[in-house]
C-alpha cells in the first residue's frame, strides 16, 4: 500500500518502514519544518517586517500567555505535531535569540510568515524565501555535527521528519503581481514545480522522509471572504480552484518522485480536511467559521490584530479562525488529531 495520500504517515515511515529497510528499531530524533505562518513559531521577530505576532493578543492560550511570534492564540501545528511524536510541547524558531546547541536536537522551524514558492513572495513580504530556509537548514546541520558529531547528524538526517508547508501566500497575493505572467492554471503549477524542486534540493542536503502539505482552501479564510466574497462572504472560488490546481500538479510529481529517490517523499492532503471544517464547523465542535476571534473578524491580521481593539472574543475555542488569515490552536488540534488517528489507525 503506498503512503502518498496519507496525513501522518510521515511519521510511520520514519518509525516503521526505513526501520524494515534498515533491519532494525529506528526512532524520530527531530521534526524539522519549512514554510510559511502556518508553522513559524517566531522567526519573523526580528525582521523588518509587518508580519509579524509577537504582540497580543496573540499568544493568549500559549502557556504563559506569552506572544512569542507564532500566528494563532496558541501553539501551532509544528508544535502539536512534535508533541504528537513525543518529542518536545514546543519547537523553537532557529532565529531565536535563546536558542543554544542542545534545543537544536529535537528539531527546528524554519518557516517565516508571508513566505510563499515564488521568491517575489518573500521580496515583497520582507520575510525569508523558502529557499533561504534551506541555507538556514546547511548551517543547522554544520552545528549539529559541530557540537554532537558526524553520527548525530547523520541520524536526524536518516529518521527525522521533514515537512514543507507553503503555497497560501503566493496564492493569494504575489498572484496579482505575476498575472501578466501567468495565468491562474499555469502559475498554480509554477508554484507546484517549485514545490517539487525544493523536495529535490531539500533531498541532496540528506533529508530522506519528507512531507509537502497540499495548499488549503485560501478562498476560505476570512480576509478573502470580506474582501472578495461579496454580501454574503462567501469563499472565494477562484483562489479555491487554483489550491486545487496546485493540488493536483503536486501529488502526482510527489508520488513520480517517491519511487526515484531513496527514503519517503509524501503529499499530505489538508485541504479536504479544512475545507470540511469550514463548512461544516458544528461538526468538529466550532461555533464560527466565517470570521476570525480577533478584532471583528473580517480582516484584523498581524498589527491590525491588537490589544487594543475591543471587539477581540473570549472564547477562542469556539472559532476555526483566530484571525483573518490563521486558524486557532484548538482548529489545528482537531486538524491534527482528526488526521493522525484516521491514518495512523490504517496502518499499525
Amino acid at each position: 500500500m503506498k503512503f502518498q495520500m496519507l496525513w501522518f504517515a510521515l511519521v510511520l515511515i520514519a518509525v516503521e518502514t526505513n526501520a524494515t529497510k534498515k533491519g532494525k528499531k529506528a526512532t524520530v530524533p527531530a521534526l524539522i519544518v519549512f514554510g510559511d505562518s502556518i508553522m513559524d513559531t517566531g522567526n519573523n521577530n526580528k525582521l523588518p517586517t509587518i508580519l509579524k505576532s509577537n504582540f497580543p493578543p496573540y499568544g493568549k492560550d500559549f502557556p504563559g500567555g506569552l506572544a512569542t511570534g507564532r500566528f494563532s492564540d496558541g501553539r501551532v501545528p509544528s508544535d502539536l505535531l512534535a508533541e504528537k511524536l513525543g518529542l518536545a510541547k514546543t519547537l523553537p524558531a532557529y532565529l531565536s535569540p535563546n536558542l543554544n546547541p542542545r534545543d537544536l536536537l529535537k528539531g527546528v522551524i524554519f518557516a517565516s510568515g508571508g513566505t510563499g514558492y515564488d521568491p517575489l513572495t518573500a521580496k515583497i513580504m520582507s520575510v525569508i524565501s523558502v529557499w533561504d530556509q534551506l541555507t538556514y537548514f546547511k548551517e543547522y546541520i554544520s552545528k549539529i555535527k559541530q557540537h554532537f558529531g558526524e553520527g548525530r547528524a547523520q541520524n536526524i538526517l536518516d529518521h527525522s521528519c521533514f515537512l514543507v508547508v507553503s503555497s497560501s501566500n503566493d496564492i493569494a497575493h504575489t498572484y496579482l503581481a505575476q498575472s501578466h505572467r501567468y495565468d491562474r492554471t499555469s502559475y498554480a503549477n509554477f508554484l507546484a514545480d517549485s514545490a517539487v524542486k525544493f523536495v529535490i534540493k531539500l533531498h541532496k542536503l540528506g533529508a530522506k522522509n519528507i512531507g509537502v502539505f497540499s495548499a488549503a482552501p485560501i478562498g476560505c479564510v476570512p480576509f478573502q471572504r470580506t474582501v472578495f466574497g461579496g454580501v454574503t462572504r462567501g469563499c472565494v472560488t477562484p483562489l479555491n480552484d487554483m489550491a486545487k490546481q496546485f493540488n493536483s500538479r503536486l501529488s502526482p510529481a510527489l508520488n513520480s518522485l517517491d519511487k526515484k529517490l531513496d527514503g519517503i517523499i509524501l503529499y499530505i492532503n489538508v485541504y479536504d480536511t479544512l475545507f470540511d471544517m469550514i463548512q461544516n464547523p458544528k461538526k468538529y465542535g466550532f461555533e464560527v467559521a466565517d470570521k476570525g476571534c480577533c478584532g471583528t473578524g473580517a480582516l484584523a491580521v498581524s498589527y491590525m490584530c491588537n490589544s487594543l481593539n475591543p471587539f477581540t472574543c473570549s472564547n477562542s475555542s469556539a472559532y476555526i479562525f483566530w484571525d483573518s488569515y490563521h486558524p486557532t490552536e484548538r482548529a489545528y488540534q482537531v486538524l491534527v488529531d482528526k488526521l493522525f488517528d484516521k491514518y495512523l489507525k490504517q496502518v499499525l
